[in-house]
């Protein structure tokens, strides 16, 4: 028999984990940020903490670092919570528990620090907290508990390679997938909404060919630079003239042009970075086709014996929220935050790589986001008109969530979501 939502709200006040030791575990996460498929120590915390619980099945180096664990406890619905554990090449706030990590980085050579500037360390001290309580708690509902904490999410590779690592060979499909993010809004509060929540987005890699030569002598040369400059004035046009303006989002950036070392050197290659951020999958292909066919035409034009090289360097999926669960949720979730929900949540450009884990066993998934911001912060910034401003969020180095009340929110929020699925014992 399933809870209704008040019973839900009974259960969720009633938790008895002790949320210092989870305090104190998100600032050992903070202040220990690990790059995507480096979570060694990440994971290894984690995998400690979970064989703490009684009951739990506990696998680790899951398609690298990736971390799932188990709990079978009776007949019902199979739940799957997940987390991710990677952090950023960021600087670092001032808090008494901030980073002090540095990584050299790939593209430069650089020495540079690192932090959790997305808040992947406040999700995996609330997913821990909430399967410690419903771990406690047990004899109360009936079903399977998954909970996945995912490796490199920030470069949409670990839902992936997770499920190649074999996922699923470890952990039972679930009948439902939830997860969430924390973001720099208030605390206290909780967006979602049906259908399309995020973005999904692709970064390209497009290396035109050329032939280099001396800056004297053009003609004998074939300039990739031209072929790269004249590419990014018609990339422009894809969204504002083959993209319905009423009908369809779309976004084309080119992030990244590098070529040639020298003022009179014609160069041989030129590198460009594109990243495409669409809502619709037709859309989607639609925009990447068309990058193709002006990369391939002004090569040609150009007069360049070798075509330009186009290389996906990461692609994110749509996260896209079932209907019907996601109404499930928010029935759910408008007892338990009473007027905290924002069930008409705009879709973000962000994007995630959640959803994989769902749509390789065609399985529903539901997505929402959780504000992290102190709440007299926020109502001062909003009383100045300056929360754009004054208020940090994801991938800024000075986000960091308010501790408390964020990590009982976020903790409320899975146990919540997951007593949704779950049957009353």
């Amino acid at each position: 028999m399933a809870r209704t939502p008040p019973e839900i709200l009974d259960f969720v006040e009633g938790g008895n984990s002790n949320l210092d030791d989870y305090e104190s575990l998100y600032k050992q996460l903070h202040s220990n940020p690990e790059l995507s498929h480096q979570e060694f120590s990440t994971a290894s915390i984690i995998a400690a903490k979970l064989r703490t619980f009684p009951g739990l099945e506990v696998y680790e180096k899951i398609g690298g670092t990736g971390v799932a664990a188990v709990l079978h406890n009776g007949p019902g619905k199979t739940v799957l919570l997940r987390s991710e554990m990677d952090a950023l090449i960021l600087e670092e706030t001032n808090l008494p528990y901030s980073s002090k990590k540095t990584t050299r980085d790939e593209a430069d050579g650089l020495t540079k620090p690192v932090m959790h500037a997305c808040g992947h360390d406040m999700h995996m001290a609330c997913l821990l907290v909430a399967i410690d309580d419903l771990v406690k708690r047990r004899q109360c509902w009936l079903g399977t508990l998954v909970a996945v904490f995912q490796p490199a999410e920030e470069r949409g590779e670990g839902a992936k390679r997770m499920i190649d690592g074999g996922l699923y060979d470890l952990v039972p499909i679930p009948d439902v997938l939830l997860a969430q993010h924390v973001v720099g809004k208030k605390a206290g509060i909780i967006g979602m909404r049906t259908g399309v929540m995020m973005s999904a987005a692709d970064s390209i890699k497009l290396t035109f060919r050329g032939k280099g030569g001396h800056a004297s002598m053009p003609e004998t040369t074939v300039d990739p630079v031209i072929m790269a400059a004249s590419t990014i004035m018609r990339l422009q046009t894809i969204v504002s003239r083959q993209i319905s303006p009423s009908q369809d989002f779309a976004v084309v950036t080119v992030g990244k042009l590098s070529t040639g070392q020298a003022p009179n050197i014609i160069p041989q290659q030129a590198e460009m970075q594109i990243n495409v951020r669409t809502a619709d999958e037709n859309t989607r292909e639609k925009i990447l086709n068309s990058i193709g066919k002006i990369a391939r035409a002004e090569s040609m034009v150009s007069g360049a014996e070798e075509g330009p090289l186009i290389e996906t360097m990461t692609r994110f999926p749509l996260t896209r929220n079932d209907t019907t669960i996601t109404e499930n949720v928010q029935k759910t979730f408008e007892a338990v935050f009473a007027g905290g929900l924002d069930a008409s949540w705009l879709r973000s450009n962000a994007s995630e790589d959640f959803t994989d884990i769902g749509t390789v066993v065609r399985k529903p998934c539901c997505f929402w986001f959780f504000g992290g911001i102190d709440k007299d912060t926020w109502d001062e910034a909003e009383r100045k008109g300056r929360t754009t401003q004054d208020i940090p969020d994801n991938h800024s180095p000075l986000f960091a969530p308010a501790i408390q009340p964020t990590l009982t929110i976020g903790r409320n929020a899975l146990i919540a979501g997951a007593l949704t699925f779950l049957s009353k014992a």
